[in-house]
Parts: C-alpha cells; sequence; structure tokens
C-alpha cells in the first residue's frame, strides 16, 4: 500500500500539506502532492498531513480525515480563558470518598494520550490502581521505604521530612496518597530515551485534562520516588520488564472548591543577545 492517497476531486494543489510535514517527505508535483523516494522509511505516522489539509483530501496510510476529531474554532480559548483555566488549577489533596468510573477515566485518559511524543513514538502506558485498598497498600509500602530510609540514610530522610510522615501515618493521617481513590502511573520501555519526558507530559496533560471530567489530581512525588528504590512496592506494581515507571498522580473527585488563584512569583525571563 502507498504511504498515501489524495482525492483529487478535493485537492487544490495548494501545497500545505508538503510545507507542514516534519520530516519533509512530501513534494508538490503537477499532479500534486507526491512522497519523495525512501519516504516510507522516515514517516512517522504524526498525521500532520491530514490534519492540515482544510479540504479533506489527503489521507495517510495510518489514518484517514474521518478518523481525526475535526476542530471546532468557536470552542477555541482566547487569553483570558486560558489564564483562568491554568491559573485556576489546583493540586487536589482532599477527596471525596467516591469511586472514579472507569468508563470515565478511560475517557480522560484518551484526552491524555493526545500528548505529544520525542518523534511521536507514543510510548507511554498507564498503569491504573481503582481500588482503595490497594492505594492503601501501596502508601504502606512507601511508609515501609521511608522507615528503611530513616533508619539507613538519616540525612535523606531529614531532607525529606520522613520522620513527621510516618509518625502521621502511624496515627491515621495518610500524607503519601491521601486517601485519594486511585492512583494513575505512566511507564514505558527503557530503550526510548524520550520515555521520562514523553511520560511527563502526559501527566501533564492529564492533570489538566480531569478538572473538565470534574476530578482533580496530585502527583505522587513519594510514590513514584519509592516505586524505584523498594522492591516490595516494585513487584506490587509488576511493571513488564525493561520498562520503568517516569510519574504517579493521585485522583478522584475533590472535597473542596477554591474560590481564587493563589499568587505566584513572577516568571524569571532571560532573552539571549548574540553577540
Amino acid at each position: 500500500m502507498t504511504l498515501f492517497t489524495i482525492d483529487q476531486s478535493k485537492c487544490d494543489k495548494d501545497g500545505i500539506c508538503a510545507l507542514d510535514c516534519p520530516a519533509h517527505i512530501i513534494e508538490i508535483t503537477k499532479e500534486g502532492p507526491a512522497p519523495i523516494d525512501g519516504a516510507q522509511e522516515f514517516c512517522i505516522n504524526c498525521g500532520h498531513c491530514v490534519a492540515i489539509c482544510p479540504k479533506g483530501a489527503f489521507s495517510l496510510e495510518t489514518m484517514i480525515p474521518d478518523d481525526c476529531m475535526p476542530i471546532d474554532r468557536k470552542q477555541a480559548l482566547d487569553a483570558a480563558q486560558t489564564e483562568q483555566f491554568l491559573r485556576s488549577r489546583r493540586s487536589i489533596r482532599r477527596y471525596k470518598d467516591k469511586a472514579v468510573p472507569a468508563d470515565l477515566l478511560k475517557d480522560v485518559l484518551s484526552v491524555a494520550g493526545c500528548a505529544p511524543t520525542g518523534s511521536n513514538r507514543q510510548p507511554v502506558r498507564w498503569l491504573v490502581v481503582d481500588q482503595k485498598e490497594d492505594v492503601k497498600a501501596i502508601a504502606g509500602h512507601v511508609i515501609d521505604w521511608m522507615r528503611y530510609v530513616i533508619e539507613n540514610h538519616p540525612e535523606m530522610a531529614a531532607t525529606f521530612n520522613m520522620e513527621a510522615l510516618v509518625s502521621q501515618w502511624d496515627h491515621g493521617v495518610d500524607r503519601i496518597t491521601r486517601d485519594a481513590p486511585m492512583l494513575v502511573f505512566t511507564y514505558a520501555d527503557k530503550q526510548i530515551g524520550s520515555a521520562p519526558a514523553d511520560c511527563h507530559t502526559a501527566l501533564a496533560y492529564l492533570e489538566l485534562a480531569l478538572p473538565g471530567f470534574g476530578l482533580g489530581s496530585c502527583w505522587g512525588g513519594y510514590v513514584n520516588f519509592a516505586a524505584a528504590q523498594w522492591p516490595p512496592l516494585s513487584k506490587m506494581l509488576g511493571l513488564p520488564e525493561g520498562h520503568a515507571g517516569h510519574g504517579a498522580v493521585m485522583v478522584g473527585y475533590p472535597k473542596l472548591r477554591y474560590a481564587r488563584a493563589p499568587k505566584r512569583n513572577a516568571p524569571d525571563i532571560q532573552f539571549l543577545k548574540a553577540n
């Protein structure tokens, strides 16, 4: 099968598919767009060619226009809406005692899965822990790891205030997973160099998407750190051989609502001045 096909009844030969192709593997001929020699080898199946064509004339071997969500420009955020959306996002540390339906989470993950990845490899995989007792067990493993660190690496324990966290846990206060009903992990093949950045970007997309579905999140830094350090937790998570975890977030229905966005430091910006 050819790399792509063109509906000649729709194509106006404007050349924007060739202009937008990240791999520069499309050329415009008298007959219209055509792949250059060796195009199949360098195509990353990003779909820009399909997405950019306003006529819907371009079909890639791996996708056709009907596979793709049309962009409704009326729903585009303006500057004020964008600022409101991003400034109003909060890390959620108080959750309702309410389970998150699996179908709802799948809908959110389908959005988060649209995050960009290096060379469109899309290596991000998701591990969902949706039973509260399992979430609590994971928190317990983190506490066990902290007890080990306190005993064997006291300087590190002091840096992360682990003694206080363990003491609170022993008194019934969970500052590890915050009594969240769900944990979501990202992981990927260790051989993919862009995997850490890809997973972090996907988690960022996830946390930004969740409020639109009535949910909230908080990054589980202690969980993610312990997962790479504590064999009992690694065993419980059971990631496939050759894969590594790159982040975890707590997910659930927020128990509280915020009235304002707290002030943050002004950005530290420096513009390069070439000599």
